[in-house]
């Protein structure tokens, strides 16, 4: 049982370093809700996810004023669409509607799930769903849609990558009145976790059980604080100091993942101790690397102090919660993150410099702002490589890239809120078309043979 004692000395850092809890997310299966007649499997869909996230919301506020604690975001995931789609053969997008309409009545953020699991192959329904993701997102508001297009065990799939550089420039296209928003809400995968809490990538994977809570804690600010603190003392000595504010962090979202499930009637499942920042000057991750030592985020030396905070970050996690899953580590969302804006603004952090980064710390290329002329093969291979660093280092990774219809190097594209804004950053023009339409299936590496 967590006593709310040991949380009492993180009250402070709520309202001068933006502690939070970044996300509350809801999963429910929906596999009992495929039906033959596609009206009915849409209103079966629509029913359950109110059902079980009637009180989610209210639950969450009360837990709030209780506590003292800023629940950000409410959000609920779901079983992969794809998998619904075969009995009915019917039009992904209208559950897509269904599921937008579900979360306006039961007042969450974004809802996550229409996706499909492709990193070996696909079914029909699989390419339905895909096909209609630029359709989905452009005509839902809180809708997200994910993509797993490689394991470390199957390989990559290379066609599905290469379908995806077209999904993400028609979802660019298709919304492009609303500076490209339906891509913020399309993520492509590798090795994708079934409990993840944090959107554009959220959904209920078939191995998690009929309805759960998962919770995804913040606080970069917090962290910064503390490495400002502790001074010139060595790496060890601030991998410590890390540690035990990741500690900290994360009994507070133990004890309101806790307190939801018991309140909620629903089983605990996991606590995401990822450092997700948002544009809040102080609630960045770059500005964390900067106080160990960096000039600059993305200047030499930027992915060894981002290897050093990821370890010590899920270290200090895992002893706080009983159940750790989901991404855990640092994010680094490019237009969500004050640090990373400024650096990419001034070109010290690059397109290149980000996807080292990215095999030390979660996730992948993420919030990134292209130019809206890139083709679809650039952005397949963009994606290609990242999907390789996943793959080959046996961890999460994820791309979510924005084609900024309209918009060249040194313009900005702006969303508000969390998603922030972000400066147009230039990729490598050379063409890696032939590459992209070989196709077929990168095999896995050697050592995914472990059995």
């Amino acid at each position: 049982m967590i006593s709310v004692n040991n949380i009492l000395e993180t009250i402070k850092m709520i309202q001068d370093e933006h502690l939070d809890i970044r996300a509350v997310t809801m999963g429910i299966s929906l596999l009992d809700c495929i039906r033959a007649d596609h009206q009915e499997l849409c209103g079966q869909v629509y029913d359950k996810i109110c059902r079980k996230a009637e009180h989610l919301v209210s639950t969450c506020e009360e837990i709030e004023k209780e506590y003292g604690i800023p629940i950000i975001n409410k959000r609920v995931s779901v079983t992969p669409v794809s998998m619904l789609c075969g009995a009915s053969g019917g039009d992904p997008v209208a559950i897509a509607h269904a599921l937008d309409r579900a979360a306006d009545t039961v007042g969450i953020n974004f809802i996550g799930g229409y996706s499909a699991l492709v990193h070996k192959g696909y079914t029909e329904a699989d390419r339905r769903l895909i096909a209609s993701i630029p359709e989905a997102l452009s005509q839902t508001q809180k809708v997200c849609s994910s993509v797993n297009v490689a394991t470390t065990k199957a390989g990559i799939n290379m066609d599905a990558v290469a379908e995806m550089g077209r999904i993400i420039r028609q979802t660019a296209l298709l919304t492009a009145d609303r500076d490209s928003i339906g891509c913020a809400k399309l993520v492509v995968f590798a090795n994708a976790p079934e409990d993840n809490p944090f959107m554009a990538g959220a959904f209920h994977g078939i191995g998690e059980p009929e309805c759960v809570i998962n919770v995804g804690v913040s606080g970069p600010g917090v962290v910064a604080s503390a490495v400002e603190k502790a001074g010139d003392c060595d790496m060890t000595a601030l991998a410590e100091v890390i540690k035990k504010t990741a500690f900290k962090i994360t009994r507070m979202g133990q004890l309101v993942a806790t307190t939801a499930s018991q309140r909620l009637g629903v089983p605990f499942g996991i606590v995401d101790v990822s450092l997700a920042p948002t544009p809040a000057v102080g609630d960045s991750v770059a500005y964390i690397l900067e106080k160990m030592g960096l000039e600059q985020c993305g200047c030499h030396g930027t992915t060894a102090a981002l290897a050093m905070l990821n370890d010590a970050v899920k270290k200090g996690g895992l002893m706080a919660s009983s159940h750790v899953g989901g991404l855990s580590g640092a994010f680094i969302p490019v237009s969500e993150d004050a640090g990373m804006i400024a650096a990419a603004q001034n070109g010290t952090l690059t397109l290149s410099k980000l996807e080292a980064m990215t095999a030390v710390c979660s996730v992948g290329l993420d919030m990134i702002v292209v130019p809206g002329d890139t083709s679809e093969k650039i952005l397949s291979a963009i994606s290609a490589d990242e999907i390789a660093i996943g793959v080959v280092n046996t961890k999460t990774t994820a791309v979510r890239v924005i084609p900024a219809i309209g918009k060249q190097v040194g313009e900005e594209l702006s969303f508000g809120g969390l998603l922030g804004s972000g400066p147009v950053m230039p990729v490598c023009p050379l063409s890696p078309a032939k590459l992209v339409e070989r196709g077929g299936r990168i095999p896995a590496p050697i050592h995914s043979l472990k059995n």
